[in-house]
């Protein structure tokens, strides 16, 4: 068991701000048992992609990242492309789109809604309420393009992901000579490094040129490329970001001469290329950083280092964060096909291990494209080569920005939660110019987009997307979701005047309904799906009271009140909160037995639309369960059953959660073979989904929050932890009988370390970081390896381990009752065992 725990310390499981737990603690936890898990198979498994031949189209070029810094790696063999962004290269400048001259048409919209004239209201919102403008796009810095001076015909040409280390690499031989590259995103520092080596001395030949659609210049200074570029203007914004890039080659042997716009590289034994860029942006008021002066910077830092120091440093840091999980859900047959090939066949031939591999994906792109300090992954993460790339690749907060970062905690991955933090802080400020200017309202709030200027006024007009409400409830869920996982109380407490000060708003805008009494959100809808569309061309879309809406601030209220407990503060606003929850509206079950989405009976059972916004509840939520309300639970099923499978690639990502949640392992796997299916841009039909060639999840077009929901989603059909208790195997589909997952992170601060044969759990780890009161529900056998208790619960028994706790909502209202379906859950109980800080608790099934 030493040796064990000494891996533990060198394995970095545990989130970086909780620490290491002592060796004194861990070698003082109870189990005796010396066996665990063989992990030998676990760290066999292949993290590769691989292809035969370079890319030809965006999409199957292959990203790297360092959270600022991103590259889409081409790999061809007569031309080579990085194609690069920054996170701060976006057009326009600092400023807000909120028009304030918008308030008496939101109160006449409000008006018309509470007297039940719908498509008044909705003809009345589309005419008036529109925006200064619909947000600014995020941009690329351009395409550093390198011509190797030698044939273009090559063989055994082979290019490569290595997502175990973060390596993009690329092989082939051309005349008897093999040339090899190497490309890497430096987590350790500012820059982006390639190395070009081949078999003979003195073969490599290049040149080295830059080009991009942005308004830039290139010039050669001190024998390196420099590009000064700036943002677009757009929408009537002036554009105020500035950038540089350094593109920097350090040869062994040969010559380096420069021409007007190039350089250009003969007779070099191996070249090393070193990138930077920066930006003029500081946060979203400022812009006053010199971006020559930065990048200059940068460029010292990465060439401090040589090659070797700068790979061996960068693959340690990614490693630290990368590690902490592992995946095993069987061979990998299929892995001498390459990566495309594999993805065409994944619904035919048994691979599981590319599904493994799709989960570790979604890790590796969240390291890549959100680390402290950083802006947060945005639509695309941070891969764009286009000047208005579709939807801006902006935040959209009615349900994308939020899937970036579903995988953060429960994936160990927490610290790279903190760039959407950030965002939160900037947002809370500039959103209480949208609170007050628009509803006369305290707090802050956010309608369903924003941008790095951090904007919080309507987008897209107020038909289905522009007037939801719901941005800054959903968004504050996430302070929520980082404090139950890690119990950490001074990160509460800097973020709860987020939460204090976004209830303040609802609290102020929240309005009777005259027909119930209830109180809600008005004028909003439920994110982009509308409840009338007839035949003559009369929409609308616009309501008050929305599903979505209710369960939302359901949960923000509950959160505050909780933190304000926790704190020790605000005891009459969290009073307030409660009596003012007490009053939304409960929950519908309709005439079809499904979850009602708005207040009205509406739902169409022919309504196949891609948000599924009112099953919240279910997912991320944790108001819905089978076990304490098992009519809500069969509604969300009878309505994920009206909505279908198929759909655009991030609502497949939200599907296979919610079937996982509802323990439905082989549905939430059969989502898994929608998504996991080739796509080309040729190929891809609007909200068909899937997945392009270098594993980019497809809307189509490419959204990065398909990769992120479907790696949150496998999380869950292997651990829960939302309903009180840590459920083990709770959606297992039959395609994965064996396997073994280590370092997944649940509420309470444990860490799961499981294997299972033929279904059921073999072995199981459980490190309790925090310690206090652990909870599982299992579906077979589990006996303590070790000298500790473990004794069963009844049903309904409330957990003591305060972060673990479970909603009380309102008793539902059923329509029909004889349309709910019966609940059909695996058998399964609860056992319960106390445990210290730092302890490590060992089982056997």
């Amino acid at each position: 068991m030493f040796n064990r725990l000494l891996s533990l310390l060198h394995r970095p499981t545990l989130p970086r701000w909780l620490g290491f737990a002592s060796l004194s603690l861990l070698t003082a936890c109870q189990p005796t048992d010396t066996t665990s898990p063989d992990t030998a198979a676990v760290d066999a498994q292949p993290l590769t992609f691989w292809y035969d031949r370079p890319a030809e189209v965006w999409t199957e070029a292959l990203p790297l990242g360092n959270g600022r810094l991103g590259a889409m790696v081409f790999g061809g063999v007569d031309q080579a492309v990085l194609q690069l962004n920054e996170d701060t290269v976006w057009a326009g400048g600092p400023q807000n789109n909120v028009k304030p001259s918008l308030k008496p048409h939101l109160e006449k919209v409000a008006e018309l809604v509470l007297a039940n004239r719908h498509e008044e209201a909705q003809v009345y919102a589309d005419e008036h309420i529109k925006s200064h403008h619909d947000g600014m796009p995020y941009q690329t810095v351009g395409n550093l393009v390198i011509d190797p001076q030698h044939p273009e015909q090559a063989n055994d040409y082979r290019r490569t992901l290595d997502i175990g280390q973060a390596l993009a690499q690329v092989r082939y031989e051309v005349d008897g000579v093999t040339y090899q590259r190497e490309t890497f995103a430096a987590l350790s520092a500012p820059v982006i490094v390639t190395r070009w080596t081949a078999s003979e001395a003195g073969k490599l030949d290049l040149d080295l040129g830059f080009n991009s659609p942005m308004e830039h210049s290139v010039s050669v200074d001190n024998q390196r490329l420099r590009v000064e570029g700036k943002g677009g203007d757009h929408e009537g914004v002036e554009g105020r970001i500035r950038f540089t890039a350094l593109v920097n080659p350090i040869l062994e042997g040969g010559t380096l001469d420069s021409t007007d716009t190039g350089l250009r590289i003969r007779g070099a034994d191996s070249v090393t290329v070193y990138t930077v860029m920066a930006s003029n942006f500081v946060r979203y008021d400022d812009v006053s950083a010199d971006p020559s002066a930065r990048a200059e910077q940068h460029l010292a830092d990465g060439l401090r280092r040589s090659y070797e120091e700068l790979r061996t440093a960068h693959i340690a840091a990614y490693r630290d964060q990368f590690d902490r999980v592992s995946l095993d859900l069987g061979p990998a047959p299929a892995e001498d096909q390459p990566t495309d090939q594999r993805l065409a066949n994944f619904r035919e031939q048994n691979d599981p291990h590319l599904a493994a591999l799709y989960f570790q994906f979604g890790r590796y792109l969240l390291i890549s494209s959100s680390q402290p300090g950083t802006q947060p992954a945005n639509l695309q993460g941070i891969w764009n080569d286009q000047l208005t790339p579709p939807w801006d690749s902006k935040y959209t907060l009615n349900i994308n920005a939020e899937m970036n970062y579903w995988p953060a905690e429960s994936t160990n991955l927490s610290e790279l939660h903190e760039p959407l933090f950030g965002m939160l802080k900037d947002l809370s400020v500039t959103g209480r110019e949208s609170a007050r200017e628009l509803y006369d309202a305290d707090g802050w709030m956010v309608h369903h987009n924003t941008d790095i200027w951090r904007m919080t006024g309507q987008v897209d007009g107020a038909y289905m997307w522009g007037q939801w409400l719901g941005g800054a409830a959903w968004l504050s869920q996430h302070i929520g979701y980082r404090y139950h996982h890690t119990g950490n109380r001074d990160f509460l407490a800097e973020h709860y005047p987020i939460l204090r000060d976004a209830a303040h708003f609802y609290a102020s805008v929240l309005t009777e309904d005259p027909d119930t009494g209830w109180l809600v959100l008005v004028p909003s809808n439920s994110p982009e799906n509308d409840y009338l569309h007839r035949d003559d061309g009369v929409q609308a879309a616009i309501d008050a009271g929305v599903t979505m809406d209710n369960q939302l601030v359901f949960d923000l209220f509950s959160l505050v009140v909780e933190a304000a407990e926790v704190l020790g503060q605000d005891a009459e606003f969290a009073a307030e909160l409660r009596q003012l929850r007490d009053r939304l509206p409960p929950m519908q079950i309709g005439q079809h037995g499904q979850l009602q989405e708005w207040l009205q009976d509406w739902d169409s059972p022919e309504d196949k639309h891609r948000h599924v916004s009112h099953l919240y509840g279910l997912h991320p939520s944790n108001q819905i369960s089978p076990y304490r309300t098992p009519e809500l639970f069969s509604a969300v099923r009878t309505s994920m059953e009206m909505r279908g499978d198929e759909s655009t690639g991030w609502s497949m990502g939200w599907k296979v959660g919610i079937w996982a949640r509802l323990q439905d392992g082989n549905r939430a796997y059969k989502l898994l073979t929608d998504q996991i299916k080739l796509v080309t841009e040729d190929s891809a039909q609007f909200e068909a989904g899937g997945t392009y060639a270098n594993m980019f999840a497809a809307h189509p077009p490419y959204q990065i929050d398909g990769n992120f929901g479907v790696t949150a989603g496998i999380a869950e059909m292997l651990v829960q932890s939302h309903d009180g208790a840590i459920h083990l195997l709770p959606a297992l589909p039959d395609a994965w009988p064996n396997g073994e997952v280590q370092g997944l992170v649940t509420r309470g601060g444990f860490i799961i370390d499981m294997s299972w044969r033929e279904g059921k759990v073999s072995e199981l780890s459980v490190h309790s970081t925090l310690g206090g009161p652990l909870r599982l529900r299992v579906h077979s056998d589990l006996t303590p390896a070790g000298d500790f208790a473990l004794e069963p619960v009844r049903e309904g028994t409330p957990n003591d381990n305060p972060l673990l706790q479970v909603p009380v909502i309102k008793t539902p209202i059923i329509h029909q009752p004889e349309a709910v379906q019966p609940v059909d859950v695996a058998p399964s109980r609860l056992l319960e065992a106390d445990t210290t800080r730092g302890g490590v608790y060992r089982f056997r099934g």
